[in-house]
């Protein structure tokens, strides 16, 4: 639903159309190198694997389409990733149309579109001491799906399937998470992570 709205968004500008839609990895990335688009649009959550696999296939296939990120994750932990993957932008969908806009042209212009708040730390990191990295913003890109899936209810076996891994290496990223949030067992991070997520993915950990 959200998708076709934006979609309907973009069309209704005089000079840019959709030239395709996708709702998972595999499609997207075919979709891309098959219909010379100017700029792709992900969101993190897709089916399978998430929107910044999609980001890292790209940038390391040299597929040089600008991508800006729309999602509803928050801006703070996930935008210096994205950036880090290969975007050029990240925009919440809590932004208004006009802004969504804005963040597309800027990146079409061959611009970086980052949010107020995101922008705001980005300067202060400039003038300020690196803020020690803790909770789930210390945590991997793998480790941080990982730990959304788990939020989500997803076992390990379920989560080795949706994202192509073995069982083994799951429990090794389960293991990881664990001991970079100091939690004891696996009690511990379900509860965790089920709490993060209800929490909107923005609570500290």
């Amino acid at each position: 639903m959200f998708r076709e709205q934006l979609a309907q968004l973009i069309n209704k500008e005089p000079d840019m159309c959709v030239c395709g839609e996708a709702d998972n990895i595999r499609d997207a990335f075919e979709l891309v190198q098959s219909a010379s688009a100017d700029i792709v649009i992900v969101d993190l959550t897709l089916k399978g694997s998430n929107g910044l696999e999609l980001i890292k296939d790209l940038k390391a296939r040299r597929v040089s389409v600008p991508v800006l990120v729309l999602s509803m994750h928050d801006e703070l932990l996930y935008a210096e990733r994205v950036l880090r993957a290969g975007a050029r932008g990240y925009i919440t969908k809590h932004e208004t149309s006009n802004e969504v806009m804005v963040a597309i042209r800027k990146v079409l212009s061959g611009e970086i579109y980052l949010g107020a708040r995101m922008a705001t730390r980005a300067l202060e990191s400039f003038s300020a001491r690196p803020r020690a990295q803790n909770g789930v913003s210390h945590l991997t890109d793998r480790e941080l799906e990982i730990f959304e899936l788990i939020g989500h209810g997803r076992t390990t076996r379920e989560i080795s399937s949706r994202l192509h891994l073995g069982m083994s290496t799951v429990d090794t990223y389960r293991a990881r998470i664990k001991t970079k949030l100091n939690l004891e067992n696996a009690s511990q991070l379900a509860h965790e992570a089920i709490r993060w997520v209800s929490a909107g993915q923005k609570a500290p950990v």
